[in-house]
Formats: C-alpha cells, sequence, structure tokens
C-alpha cells in the first residue's frame, strides 16, 4: 500500500514537471542573434522636412520648436501630416495601438508612405496587441515596413502562461510614445493610438497632452528610439508571428469593419483638409514656441527582468536615466526612484509651486515625504488627478486614496477631474475630452519656469516597471500659460477634496453660476465602487500600482 502511494507521489511530482517545463518551453523566446542593428536616417538628409527647417532652426541656434498639440481632433490630423509629408523615414514607437477607426486610418498612412519609399520602423509594446497578430502579419509583410515588438508574449493565444511563467519580465513594459519623419520632425507626449485619445466616438475619451517639435530635440528622439529599436527587449514581428494563411492585406480599405466606422472616418478627412495642417508643416508657418527642450528617457534595459543598465553615450542636452544609476541633483530621495527623481537631472527644485497634473497618482511614502519636504519650505503645491468615477483604472486609485488626507492636512491642494471634465484652453477646443472624460496628460510645472510634458505617471509603475520618455521645457511663457489655463478651469472640470473641520473627506463642485455642491462621498460613484476600491486599498499590490 505504502509502495502505491510512493509511486502515485512520484507520478504526480513527474506530471506536475512536465507541465511546468511544458509551460517554460512554450513561453521561450527567439535568439537575437541574427536581428539586424539598424539606426535613424541623418538631419541633413534633403527632404521638404529640412528644406523648411532649416532656417527656422538658424534663426534660433541652440533652440526647438514646439507645437503643442492639447486637441485630440488636432492630434490625429498632426500625425497624419507628419506621415503624408515623411519622404525617406517614419521611426514610431507606441504602447498602444488600438485596431479602431484612428488606429486603422494610421495604419494605412504608414502602409501609403511605404509605398512612396518611405522606411517604416513601427516598434510597438505587445502587451495590448492581442487579436492583432493577423493585421501586424500583413503590414509587416509590405515592402518598407518592418514592426518590432518590444516584451513580446511567446504564445500568442494563451496570454496568461506568459505571466505565470515569465512574470517579472512581462511586467515591464515600454510606456514611450513618439512618431518622427525623415529625422526633422516629431510627435512625442501622452498620446496612445485609438480613437479615446482623438476625441472620436461616445465612450469615455481621455484629455490628453503632446507636442509637435523640430531642431535639436529630434535627433535626441531619433538616437532614443535606436536605442529601444536595438535593444535587448525588441524582436522582430516575423520572429514572433508565424502566418502560414493570412486573408488581410495592408492595402485593404479597412482591416475589420466592425472596428472601423465610415462616417468618423470621413468626419476626419474633413477635418484633416479644413484644417489644412500639412500645408502649415511643409512651408514652416507653423506657429512654433523656441525653447530650450531637454529629452529625459529610461535606458531600455529597465525593461529586463534583472534590471540590467547598458551603458550607452549620453547625447547633448538629454538625459538617459537607468533605473539604478539616476543622477544627483539638487532633488534628492533617498533610496527612491519616483518621477520627480526620474526627471532630476533636467529640473531645478520647486522653490514657490509645484503643479503636478497626472491620471494615476500613487506617490508611495517616498514621495509622499518629498511633497511634505516642499511644504515646510513653503512650496505651494497642486495636484490634479482623476476623480474614481472618471478613472479608467480603478485599482490605481485605491493606491492613491490613502494618501489624500496627510496631504491635506499639510496645505497641499488636490482636485479630481470629473467624469464630464472638460479643459480648454486658447484653441476652441483645446485640452478637452467629451460628454464622459477621464484625465490621460502627465505634465507639473515649477515655478512658472519649467514644465514637463510625456509618458509618466507619478506612481511606482511608471518609476520603477515601464520605461517613460518625455521633455521638459524651459519656457516661463509656457509654464506660465499651462498654470493659468489649468487654475482657471480647476472650479468647473473638477471636485476640489478637502478636509472637514474633524478630519474627513469632502469633495466640493463649483458650476458657472457660482453654486457650490458638497459631497461626503466619492462623487458619481456606487457604493459597490466604493467598497471594491477600499478593499483594494488595503491589499500589499501598491508596487505593481
Amino acid at each position: 500500500m505504502n509502495n502505491n502511494k510512493t509511486n502515485l507521489r512520484h507520478i504526480a511530482i513527474s506530471f506536475n514537471i512536465g507541465i511546468i517545463l511544458l509551460l517554460t518551453a512554450c513561453q521561450t523566446l527567439p535568439s537575437l542573434a541574427n536581428r539586424s542593428i539598424e539606426t535613424h536616417i541623418t538631419a541633413n538628409n534633403p527632404s521638404t522636412l529640412s528644406y523648411v527647417n532649416a532656417p527656422l532652426i538658424a534663426q534660433h541656434p541652440n533652440l526647438s520648436g514646439i507645437y503643442p498639440l492639447d486637441d485630440g481632433s488636432e492630434a490625429l490630423v498632426a500625425r497624419r501630416a507628419l506621415i503624408h509629408a515623411a519622404e525617406h523615414s517614419l521611426d514610431v514607437q507606441y504602447y498602444i495601438w488600438h485596431n479602431d477607426t484612428s488606429g486603422q486610418l494610421l495604419f494605412h498612412e504608414l502602409v501609403k508612405a511605404a509605398h512612396r519609399g518611405v522606411h517604416v520602423r513601427l516598434l510597438l509594446d505587445d502587451n495590448n496587441t492581442k487579436g492583432m497578430d493577423p493585421i501586424l502579419h500583413a503590414l509587416n509583410k509590405e515592402p518598407n515596413i518592418e514592426i518590432r515588438l518590444f516584451n513580446p508574449f511567446a504564445d500568442r493565444y494563451l496570454r496568461f502562461l506568459g505571466y505565470l511563467t515569465d512574470f517579472s519580465r512581462l511586467n515591464r513594459r515600454m510606456h514611450n510614445k513618439s512618431i518622427t519623419a525623415d529625422n526633422q520632425v516629431t510627435i512625442l507626449g501622452g498620446r496612445n493610438i485609438g480613437d479615446e485619445y482623438f476625441d472620436i466616438g461616445k465612450k469615455m475619451l481621455f484629455v490628453d497632452l503632446d507636442v509637435m517639435a523640430i531642431g535639436p530635440i529630434v535627433n535626441q528622439v531619433s538616437n532614443n528610439f535606436d536605442l529601444y529599436w536595438n535593444s535587448a527587449s525588441s524582436y522582430s514581428l516575423s520572429s514572433i508571428i508565424h502566418r502560414r494563411r493570412n486573408k488581410l492585406h495592408a492595402d485593404m480599405p479597412i482591416f475589420k469593419r466592425k472596428t472601423y466606422n465610415f462616417l468618423r472616418a470621413s468626419h476626419y478627412d474633413q477635418a484633416y483638409l479644413k484644417d489644412n495642417f500639412e500645408r502649415r508643416l511643409t512651408s514652416g508657418t507653423l506657429d512654433y514656441q523656441w525653447v530650450h527642450l531637454t529629452l529625459v528617457s529610461d535606458d531600455p534595459a529597465k525593461a529586463l527582468p534583472n534590471n540590467t543598465t547598458i551603458k550607452h553615450k549620453k547625447q547633448e542636452n538629454s538625459v538617459l536615466l537607468a533605473p539604478d544609476a539616476l543622477p544627483k541633483t539638487t532633488i534628492k530621495f533617498e533610496n527612491a526612484s519616483m518621477t520627480l527623481n526620474q526627471l532630476a537631472a533636467a529640473v531645478v527644485e520647486p522653490q514657490k509651486k509645484l503643479m503636478i497634473i497626472t491620471p494615476y497618482f500613487v506617490p508611495t511614502k517616498t514621495g509622499l515625504d518629498y511633497l511634505l519636504k516642499l511644504r515646510r519650505e513653503g512650496v505651494h503645491i497642486i495636484i490634479l488627478t482623476n476623480s474614481l468615477s472618471a478613472t479608467d483604472v480603478p485599482i490605481v486609485h485605491s493606491g492613491y486614496i490613502n494618501y489624500r488626507i496627510p496631504l491635506l492636512q499639510n496645505g497641499i491642494e488636490i482636485y479630481e477631474l470629473k467624469k464630464q471634465g472638460v479643459l480648454k484652453s486658447k484653441k476652441e477646443h483645446s485640452f478637452s475630452g467629451g460628454s464622459q472624460s477621464s484625465l490621460h496628460a502627465k505634465t507639473f510645472t515649477i515655478d512658472g519656469n519649467q514644465l514637463y510634458i510625456g509618458s509618466l505617471n507619478f506612481d511606482p509603475r511608471s518609476s520603477r516597471l515601464n520605461t517613460e520618455m518625455g521633455v521638459v521645457i524651459k519656457s516661463p511663457e509656457m509654464a506660465q500659460y499651462m498654470d493659468k489655463a489649468i487654475k482657471d478651469a480647476l472650479p468647473f472640470v473638477s471636485y476640489q477634496v478637502k478636509l472637514t473641520k474633524d478630519g474627513k473627506l469632502e469633495w466640493v463642485k463649483s458650476d458657472e453660476h457660482n453654486q457650490i455642491k458638497i459631497y461626503h462621498q466619492e462623487p458619481d460613484t456606487s457604493k459597490w465602487q466604493r467598497i471594491w476600491v477600499k478593499i483594494l486599498s488595503i491589499l500589499p499590490i501598491e508596487g505593481l500600482l
């Protein structure tokens, strides 16, 4: 009897080991030994963009010209115009690229550019490509288009198995967003590619922000793209996806009808023609603001499971940040790697005012300590983040709620965007969302002199797990304009979170008639939403948020 039990135990152990080995084998990535190493074209290649940009850049030595894209519709138009204008190369890097109306419009623009002879390099983080293998395969077969996947899932069908066997790698993602044409013009910031980022559709839309730029910053972005394109986490699509039969073709009018809306596409075609953004781009008549820009980007090695730091030649006026080797500056976090610390080499420590705008605000104890230190030194701090009703990731909200009281107790102002919040600036529809909006812009200003625009959130995932990039802009005019635009809009687009006399939270809402309404629980939420977020806030998951 005992022998039978022993045999059964051995069989069970052997079976479990066999399953583990099988799963591990299914998650094995291909070798990078035969992958080509590629670099961007030089900026002096003759092109329409180089011809119109050269005199502008010569008039503003050592400065870069930026054009803010704070309106979703214009942000899509600008990307289409940039792709249309490309004559030699397009380097494209995104965390999310949805197969929806805007995603398919831009896919087709890339195909048309490739047919003109433009070399297209498309680098996508693989976390959000589920179901898109046939589409990406069709694109990748096109001459002049090459696609690589960052931190890919080896199993294309049962992706969850990857998390079981390779969690430490797959939990790290490439959150960067940029598109660069001919090494002459770039767009970077917080927007992914998808209808919700470009004010298309009736679902929740994102309030977001990015910039188009020319000048020295462009070559920095191109160099940074090369680092990611040739990194140890970047795999050729053809080595990951093997499609023997694929009925899709990249020149088809649409890839999937159910994800493509002809009326929306027609509307944006009309907007594109009416806006004439491409004419302004290719004639050098865009209203650029000339400023000193510093590119801030994580080393792609941050996405490796062992956090290996790779040494690269540092670019002039850029900051390449390795996760565990942050430069020492006036901003000092002891044993920390939060957003402000990642930007420390490019900014000065706030002396008077700090305004933080972030969709996901989880400062951790280190970040809290630093903010309280600034308050003790007299710095006025304002934070704008999503309310529970507006956030698209409630689990991250659970990591934020426990910090509200200590922040408020120390005089830090907190505002939470309403679900119907709309932020406007000088342009008619700028910095806005639809009837249901969620904040997605990531920016902050320091003392009315500097501001940051990019992909970094103020949370542990951005600082420790995902790779991020953005620009620090030294411009009192832009920083002060941003401060004023947000401050003027806050009473109408957000709830101000305050403490009552007995130390409890309340949410104060104003309307256009200066009527005040006070809530004593998270506005526009259900009891079960609040209970669920409260339960999550107790769990030890902050480091993953």
